[in-house]
């Protein structure tokens, strides 16, 4: 069995929701539906409704199920910009931190080329934590223009914890509402929707140990949403669309169990998380660690460049180890592109092309360490090998070193 260092992008579902999930699915009935069948979905949903919001620090009513975290993102986004811009045709300004995942920074994109928005990006640091004095600049600067904030509790690549509730704090003291994508917070790090003050907010089943295809934007009930879908108007008139009966129950099983583990969980996978940063440092002295240290990155993350070597070669080479991890990088056509975030925080391109991201979840050991430990200074060898010739040449030139090494023809 391969070794699993790729929990950011996804995780295995839990032994909870997966019997949540395989007792809806031998059920049937719209929770539209006003007969006995539909009337029972409904109570699943309405249970897992009351759940989730336990979970993230919400009441059941904010709980407004989507597809996914990219669903709640551009539902967000949009709806907000959308609703704000109404209510004030001068509201054209949105602030984003220049660190976002693609589901956000796309979107605000979508809404600058097509419906007129301006885009702020806010800057981070060398550890990718937002800069706040460039948000406050940005807020004092006519804030009537201003529809939305919008920043990540915590990124998906680096790993760094964002500042969110002093976010909050300086937003609406210039009264502006805030959203932030929680996607990869929920269920590592203590989040509280409502202690949070933030007006939306956005979580997803599969990083928690829930299925793929659900999530949810957790939105004050106060807040005007402009809806991004339209329908049957399910889920308060913002979200309509037949609900998932068995993957919401399955994602409330997961965020429960997320959540009463958390505190326990957080320090098992930080344990492992240090050994395996650790242990990277002392294989390959020239890994240089990329995000804060410490408590200001989710307890699952270790992010590293290596130098001399394309991230996709050195990720290829230690697949064919056995360990399975990521670059956290974008590629568009076989055509490498630079961490975004990494180049926010001050790295050039040729530094940004050698990232590999480590991540760790629920099934996570330590012999899933020793093994990447075991794995890593032969793979970083022939990656450096491979050098950093273009994306499609590297990657032929680590298989052809693979191959060598391991005297096949």
């Amino acid at each position: 069995m391969p070794v699993y260092l790729d929990h950011a992008a996804t995780t295995p579902i839990a032994a909870e929701a997966l019997a949540a999930l395989t007792r809806e699915l031998s059920r049937t009935g719209n929770p539209s539906s006003l007969h006995g069948s539909g009337r029972r979905a409904r109570r699943s949903v309405e249970d897992a409704r009351e759940t989730l919001a336990n979970a993230a620090g919400a009441h059941p009513s904010e709980v407004i199920f989507t597809s996914g975290g990219t669903e709640a993102d551009n539902l967000a986004v949009k709806g907000l910009y959308w609703s704000r811009l109404a209510e004030n045709p001068r509201r054209r300004r949105i602030l984003c931190s220049a660190v976002e995942h693609h589901a956000v920074q796309d979107t605000v994109e979508w809404l600058e080329r097509h419906e007129g928005a301006e885009i702020a990006w806010l800057p981070v640091n060398r550890d990718g934590v937002l800069d706040l004095e460039a948000l406050q600049a940005e807020l004092q600067r006519e804030p009537d223009s201003i529809a939305l904030v919008t920043v990540m509790w915590a990124n998906n690549e680096v790993g760094s914890i964002q500042p969110v509730h002093r976010v909050v704090e300086l937003a609406h003291a210039a009264g502006v509402p805030v959203h932030s994508d929680a996607v990869q917070a929920f269920g590592s790090v203590p989040v509280d929707f409502r202690a949070s003050g933030l007006d939306a907010m956005s979580i997803s089943g599969h990083k928690i140990g829930g299925p793929v295809g659900v999530g949810a934007l957790i939105l004050g009930r106060s807040v005007k949403l402009t809806p991004v879908q339209h329908g049957g108007g399910q889920e308060r008139d913002v979200r309509s669309g037949t609900l998932d009966t068995a993957s919401i129950a399955a994602f409330a099983a997961a965020a429960d169990s997320a959540a009463k583990n958390l505190e326990a969980e957080a320090a098992r996978i930080s344990g492992l998380r240090d050994r395996l940063i650790a242990g990277v440092r002392d294989a390959v002295p020239a890994a240089v660690l990329r995000g804060p240290e410490g408590e200001g990155r989710l307890p699952g993350n270790a992010h590293f460049t290596f130098p001399g070597c394309e991230g996709d070669s050195l990720l290829f080479l230690l697949d064919l180890a056995g360990v399975e991890s990521s670059t956290g990088s974008a590629c568009t056509a076989g055509v490498p592109r630079p961490s975004h975030v990494l180049l926010a925080m001050g790295l050039d391109e040729e530094t940004a092309r050698g990232a590999q991201r480590f991540t760790l979840g629920h099934p996570s050991t330590d012999a899933d360490v020793d093994a990447l430990l075991a794995a890593l200074p032969g793979a970083y060898a022939r990656a450096r090998q491979a050098g950093m010739a273009g994306h499609e040449s590297s990657i032929q030139t680590a298989a052809t070193v693979a191959r060598q090494g391991s005297g096949i023809s």
